[in-house]
């Protein structure tokens, strides 16, 4: 079967991809090289794809409470409490949560029924939490929500400034990017964050930025370049406005860094006029987010480093169509099409709608929405696409709303997240490799995303959902839409009101396509290379330098004194309702990690793979203990994926709701925390056909060939009967030690579990037990026993991911002499792909040449 060119489903540099259907639910995914995205290359997370298009997990009917009901059913009772909330209460008792992962289609109907139609602006997107404070220092310097670069700046700039980005890990497209900038044109990179992350190890500078410090540094750097004389002074005349004084009144000492460190990155940013400056959640994740994003374009202002070849301030997004769904409107302040909510362009909306309910203003940002949930005036919620039980700050808080909320319902792919558990109606929606529509990416270019696979069971689109409970509150006329085409083809219409209003958003060439138009789109970019170079959206043309002011840093709780950073895992997704169930994608990081600096893990008496519990005023949880020299003292990182579904390290519980004060966008990056050691009885792992989920103090789930593998640790007595499946058992104990291994076969002889406990001793390799788990020859001998009679090569942990190389080939081919990462790449494979391990392995190199250096 010929390729079928559609768009990955995970980050936003919005890669293309070329994927044949081989079977049933089976597909063969590569980068499609025609895509001027990727131009073919693929992360870790596309390259498997392929192992998250089965029907594991999937609600594949709607459902009504536990039972399974029709959809003319579940649709009825969906209207009729939408009515009845509208009715006894008002529109603005009626919510929508949606998600960057829906389509643009998806997003324009929900924005449109919502705000048009039901006349409430209570719809946002789990958008929020990651590029709303972009989107509002957007709009504050340009008067739209519009980035002014392209990928192929980065290919042209001298000097790159990755802030609040471990782009080799969020990115890794365009960190393969960076590098061949690097090796073909000698182009400088620095990297601005608190943590010496992979990316910065690789950096020609790693500037360790305090939290929340970015406005000061930023501030102190355009005042160094006005000190240099390097500030473009007709530029500013001709292009901007500005406020009198400020930046005559920075002061060029207040950056709060070591003085070397920020008079080299004077000295980089001084000699490098082409200049792009890519920030990303570190710095948007904050309480004063849409200040950093100002500071950043503020210094891009006044040096005149725009709208040029090789320069700008360059927002990346961290969802496929973050971007697509702030064009149709789906965050609460604001209207399709960039538009807000002036009384001319509430006008021209509610004509070309036709609508008679236009919302009279904005909505409640997500934070608010849960409040509002939470104290009873929403009595009406639609979470669309993703998991706010995990994923909203203050999560146990975010709970209780949705568990009081009179009406919840869940569209979903998943039959049981840790939202959808708490449904009234679920409604089984398509997933990636299914729908059909479009996204955009990063720099603003629209691509196709086409369905691969057939709808399984009774999923419907999103957009196709939403239509039929439009049809049954009355609107039917309005969303009388046969195909994903006709939405575009009326959003592409409607951004002419856009136009009409000074604003740089067009698609008017697609206004009116038809379906075999639609269909065969090739990947295009509104707005050309620079869409601000022409002019800004303001009335006047001119951008806005923003006087902004550095944070005032809260003092130091004495029962809270470190800082607490968030993030992600280089090959996991949000809260892993896909990517948890690749073996492959699992194996980079089975459990979540406290990653804590050495003076840090010794004063607060922690060891290196033992347990910590992590507390802040608003919850607790428990996780491995990872030090490291890449953790500053005084601040702590977990990540943010795991759940109540697949262990015990549920980040959601830990953060405050303190939330910026422009954009709404809460702040996941520097929250007050504390941690002790946690000392469990026992430890432990078990690998089963099915899923467990223990409750232990400790545990983590991760997908392995043919089951699951579960970590544990716990207090107490071991409830061996609830972990373990029925069948027949061969044991080995050692008392002495406290140790117990256990291998259950099923009734067909195949291995259903192996579960390994200890109080003090050591554990089996894992990852040769789970191919043991696996194999035709599998011995019980050699399970029980934790090893092969035989000893294999010792391949090392695993480095490269899609070419399954370990760590100690890779270090055999360095002693080989391969010095270079390409000469290692040829030579193994490792790094070869989708580049994310380039970083580990160059870390390698430096190792090795360290030893050969003392021999």
């Amino acid at each position: 079967m010929a390729a079928i060119r559609t768009t990955c489903a995970y980050c936003g540099v919005g890669c293309g991809i070329a994927a044949r259907v081989t079977g049933p639910r089976r597909i063969e995914v590569a980068g499609d090289p025609d895509h001027p995205a990727n131009h073919g290359r693929l992360c870790s997370k596309g390259t498997w794809l392929s192992e998250t298009t089965g029907l594991e997990g999937r609600l594949l009917h709607p459902m009504i409470g536990e039972e399974q009901a029709e959809w003319d059913e579940a649709l009825d009772l969906v209207a009729q409490r939408m009515r009845t909330a509208i009715a006894e209460h008002g529109p603005d008792s009626v919510a929508f949560y949606v998600s960057g992962q829906l389509l643009t289609e998806d997003y324009y109907v929900a924005n449109k029924l919502l705000k048009g139609f039901v006349g409430t602006a209570n719809i946002d997107t789990n958008s929020r939490l990651c590029m709303a404070s972009a989107v509002a220092a957007h709009n504050r310097a340009f008067g739209e929500d519009v980035v002014p670069c392209s990928y192929d700046d980065l290919d042209r700039a001298d000097l790159i400034l990755l802030v609040g980005s471990n782009t080799a890990w969020c990115h890794p497209v365009i960190w393969q990017r960076i590098e061949q900038a690097r090796e073909q044109h000698g182009t400088r990179l620095v990297v601005i964050d608190p943590r010496r992350t992979e990316t910065a190890e690789r950096a020609d500078l790693h500037v360790p930025v305090a939290p929340d410090g970015d406005v000061a540094l930023f501030n102190a750097l355009l005042a160094a370049m006005r000190d240099r004389g390097l500030l473009d002074a007709d530029y500013m005349a001709k292009h901007c406005e500005q406020p009198g004084g400020f930046i005559d009144g920075l002061n060029a000492a207040a950056h709060g860094l070591d003085p070397d460190i920020f008079a080299s990155l004077c000295d980089l940013v001084a000699d490098h006029p082409r200049m792009v400056t890519l920030f990303s959640q570190g710095a948007n994740q904050s309480v004063c987010g849409t200040d950093k994003g100002n500071a950043i374009i503020n210094l891009h202002l006044a040096t005149g480093r725009i709208n040029r070849a090789g320069s700008g301030p360059f927002s990346m997004t961290g969802q496929p169509n973050a971007m697509g769904g702030r064009e149709v409107g789906g965050l609460a302040n604001m209207l399709a099409c960039h538009l807000g909510f002036e009384d001319e362009e509430r006008d021209a909306v509610a004509a070309f709608w036709n609508a008679p309910n236009l919302c009279s203003g904005p909505g409640s940002k997500a934070v608010e929405m849960f409040r509002a949930v939470h104290d009873g005036r929403i009595k009406f919620l639609w979470v669309m696409g993703t998991n706010p039980a995990v994923s909203m700050p203050d999560a146990g808080f975010v709970r209780e709303a949705l568990a009081r909320c009179e009406t919840l319902v869940v569209s979903e792919v998943i039959a049981e997240t840790d939202t959808a558990k708490l449904a009234d109606i679920r409604l089984p929606a398509l997933g990636w490799g299914e729908k059909d529509g479009t996204v955009t990416n990063s720099e603003r270019r629209v691509s196709r995303q086409r369905a691969l696979l057939p709808a399984p069971g009774e999923a419907r689109a999103d957009w196709r959902i939403m239509c039929d409970v439009a049809h049954r509150l009355g609107h039917g006329a309005a969303f009388a839409f046969e195909h994903s085409a006709d939405i575009f083809a009326e959003y592409a219409a409607m951004t002419r009101l856009s136009i009409e209003q000074g604003r740089l958003l067009d698609l008017t060439g697609w206004a009116g396509c038809s379906q075999a138009e639609y269909d065969a789109m090739e990947p295009f970019r509104w707005g050309g290379d620079h869409p601000t170079a022409g002019r800004f959206a303001f009335p006047d043309g001119k951008a806005r330098i923003v006087a902004v002011q550095p944070a005032v840093q809260p003092p130091v709780d004495p029962d809270f004194p470190l800082r607490l950073n968030t993030g992600r895992y280089r090959d996991q997704w949000h809260t892993m309702t896909r990517t948890g169930l690749s073996p492959k994608l699992s194996i980079h990081r089975r459990e979540p990690l406290v990653e804590i600096a050495p003076a840090d893990a010794q004063r607060f008496a922690l060891e290196e793979g033992g347990f910590a519990q992590v507390a802040t005023p608003w919850g607790h949880a428990v996780y491995r203990v990872a030090v490291t020299d890449g953790q500053r003292a005084g601040e702590i990182f977990v990540p943010m994926h795991w759940t109540d579904l697949t262990g015990s390290g549920r980040t959601g519980r830990l953060m405050h709701p303190a939330v910026d004060p422009v954009s709404g966008q809460p702040g996941f990056k520097n929250v007050a925390a504390t941690i002790a050691p946690v000392t469990p009885d026992w430890r432990g792992f078990l690998v089963t056909r099915e899923a467990v989920r223990p409750g232990s103090l400790f545990w983590a789930l991760s997908r392995v060939e043919g089951g699951w593998l579960t970590e544990l640790a716990g207090m107490g007595a071991v409830d061996v009967e609830g972990l373990l499946p029925q069948g027949t058992r061969s044991e080995a104990a050692d008392k002495a030690r406290g140790m117990t291994r256990i291998v259950v076969r099923a009734e067909d002889g195949a291995l259903a579990a192996v579960l390994y406990l200890t109080r003090s001793g050591s554990l089996p390799d894992r990852d040769w037990v789970a191919r043991q788990f696996v194999a035709e020859d599998a011995s019980a001998i050699e399970l029980l026993a934790g090893r092969p009679a035989q000893p294999a090569p010792d391949r090392g942990k695993l480095v490269c991911l899609c070419l399954d190389v370990g760590e100690n080939e890779v270090r055999s081919a360095i002693r080989a002499g391969c010095a270079r990462l390409n000469e290692i790449a040829d030579r193994t494979g490792a790094g070869s792909n989708c580049g994310s391990c380039r970083p580990l392995i160059a870390r390698m190199v430096e190792e090795e040449e360290a030893l050969a250096s003392r021999v």
